[in-house]
């Protein structure tokens, strides 16, 4: 592929020297889980993100099963409740709450957004429901004022999938700490991503904290001693020091990939597709830069042919899928055009403007 989608060998190769540095760090110390390097990582990503704690864990799918089965341990949920949860999302955020039992409640995105419609939450809020879960998708800021308002009056929490998001701001703060807590994810393709699986919960919830570190660590409060049924689900050494390394440039791998949107927004002048609006700049990082098209597939054969990679996020949503087979014949057709209309152009910390160039001139060449 003459322009890949990304090329996780050389987002690497952009901190080569100090991730081989803290690797070996860590190899040569001969402690190689629940030591200082997570220790450092967790007091530098909670300063990061805004928060009082963070506790890190296996991947993201496990950080927000944490939370909400912390939320279960702690009596404040019970299985049958629900969650409000957007319909346009990756699966692991449905997987999070029906791993724990509870009822995710679907609500359609605004096609301008992609984003959760905020005007659709209250009449879905019924006396089972007990939190919003937002999830800021490819990167964007999905947090709004009215929601949290609407977590007040109703009393429920407010929970944030932070997997694609990290570093983006609402206003003054990042997301991540604008809820109750967050789970992310920090998958090797993310914006911060490790060598392997990782991630963590955010919160200023120190009772919520204590549980979600319990529940991680087997269900132990200390060793050999077992408040809870829980899981080996736990950051590594090395992941921990790799992240380290990669935090300090966060900002500004991030400013790149603005740069090269900006690029994306200016130039791409093809009626056939269709961008999402735009937000203040703080609050989209681009984890993914999505665009809409009625002809998606022959656009992405085109762009393959011509050595463009692209990838479709996500082609079946949750409610379509053979797991959740009794939402199957459930419409929500704002969810399923973009399922069918979306596709990422190649974006991150490596892609050059020559090739964004090449990626317009493409896309603004395509007919039908």
């Amino acid at each position: 592929m003459k322009i890949p989608f990304l090329s996780l060998k050389e987002v690497t190769a952009l901190r080569a020297v100090e991730i081989n540095e803290a690797v070996q760090r860590v190899v040569s110390s001969g402690w190689y889980l629940q030591g200082e390097e997570n220790e450092r990582f967790e007091k530098n990503y909670a300063d990061f993100i805004g928060t009082k704690y963070c506790v890190g864990c296996a991947n993201g799918l496990d950080a927000l099963i944490w939370i909400f089965r912390a939320y279960i341990e702690l009596g404040i949920m019970q299985p049958g409740d629900e969650v409000i949860v957007p319909a346009n999302t990756y699966i692991a955020t449905i997987l999070a709450l029906t791993e724990n039992g509870l009822k995710p409640v679907l609500v359609e995105p605004k096609l301008n957004t992609l984003e959760i419609d905020k005007d659709l939450i209250e009449a879905e809020i019924t006396s089972k429901t007990k939190a919003v879960c937002i999830v800021h998708l490819y990167g964007r800021d999905a947090y709004s004022e009215k929601i949290a308002a609407l977590c007040r009056k109703y009393n429920l929490k407010l929970i944030e999938d932070n997997a694609q998001a990290h570093g983006c701001r609402h206003n003054e703060q990042r997301t991540g700490s604008l809820g109750d807590a967050a789970g992310h994810s920090f998958y090797p393709g993310k914006n911060l991503g490790a060598l392997g699986d990782g991630g963590a919960v955010t919160t200023n919830d120190e009772k919520l904290a204590q549980t979600v570190r319990m529940l991680a660590n087997y269900g132990s409060s200390r060793k050999y001693v077992f408040d809870y049924c829980g899981r080996n689900s736990r950051l590594d050494e090395i992941q921990a020091a790799v992240l380290n390394v990669k935090l300090k440039y966060l900002d500004e791998d991030n400013d790149y990939r603005k740069g090269i949107a900006r690029y994306y927004i200016r130039k791409i002048q093809n009626p056939m597709v269709k961008l999402p609006d735009t937000l203040p700049e703080e609050s989209n990082v681009f984890h993914l830069f999505p665009i809409l098209c009625d002809h998606r597939d022959e656009l992405q054969k085109y762009l393959n042919d011509k050595g463009i990679g692209t990838l479709i996020h996500y082609p079946i949503p949750p409610h379509k899928q053979q797991c959740y087979s009794q939402w199957n014949d459930v419409q929500l057709p704002i969810t399923e055009q973009i399922a069918n209309q979306e596709l990422s152009l190649p974006i991150g910390p490596v892609i050059t403007l020559e090739e964004a160039a090449e990626v317009v001139a493409a896309i603004n060449a395509f007919t039908i």
